[in-house]
């Protein structure tokens, strides 16, 4: 099965190779992906709406001139950028959202779930789309970790951040806390809550799905 995943935001080939090791990495068996940069019409980081929303009308571009011989496709961001707030009709590559997948099957677990995001502008983006999906009353609240662009790449300094953030979170009542970047290792660390890498958790469940 093959998986097309478009970057939220134009990126530098260095960034774009890290983030493909992480698929390829990542990718269970019998799915492979192949990340694509958007464009340079991208923002090069989303850090507020106006990026946001540019974003959101690239991806769609480019998800729409993705072509044959994809299984399907996804962004390359837990802001689901262009994804269908409800699963699309069966026509041409059908498109998933990292955050639709995971946040809907930890709800489906009953499991009440926080997410830390790196500023303000993504924390509010990823809270009108948990809304979207129904999932308020499944949230716990979302963090925001303070964080610039380039601790994306810094799996050191995101993870140094995110134990208040998870311990916040679980006096909330979280078990769990979506790490809210795509692009994210996430230390094997005791937090206070089970730290959810949504890309991991989507890409298993693209895979059971196309085989179920």
């Amino acid at each position: 099965m093959r998986a097309l995943a478009v970057t939220p935001i134009h990126l530098l080939p260095e960034e774009i190779r890290r983030r493909q090791a992480r698929y390829d990495r990542l990718a269970p068996p019998g799915l492979s992906v192949e990340l694509r940069d958007v464009g340079p019409a991208a923002p090069g980081a989303l850090d507020d709406e106006a990026s946001i929303r540019a974003s959101e009308h690239e991806v769609a571009a480019a998800l729409a001139r993705a072509g044959d011989g994809w299984d399907l496709a996804f962004p390359d961001c837990v802001l689901d950028p262009a994804v269908p707030t409800l699963p699309a009709p069966d026509q041409g590559v059908p498109v998933n959202g990292l955050l639709r997948l995971s946040s809907l099957y930890l709800s489906a677990m009953n499991v009440r779930f926080g997410a830390v995001v790196r500023n303000e502008a993504i924390g509010a983006e990823l809270r009108r789309r948990l809304t979207a999906y129904g999932l308020d009353a499944r949230t716990a609240g979302i963090e925001v970790l303070d964080l610039p662009f380039d601790a994306v790449a810094d799996a050191g300094a995101w993870n140094a951040a995110l134990g208040a953030a998870a311990g916040a979170l679980a006096a909330a009542g979280a078990t769990a806390v979506i790490n809210g970047c795509s692009a994210v290792d996430v230390a094997e660390h005791r937090f206070a809550a089970r730290i959810v890498d949504p890309t991991a958790l989507a890409l298993r469940l693209m895979a059971i799905g196309r085989s179920a």
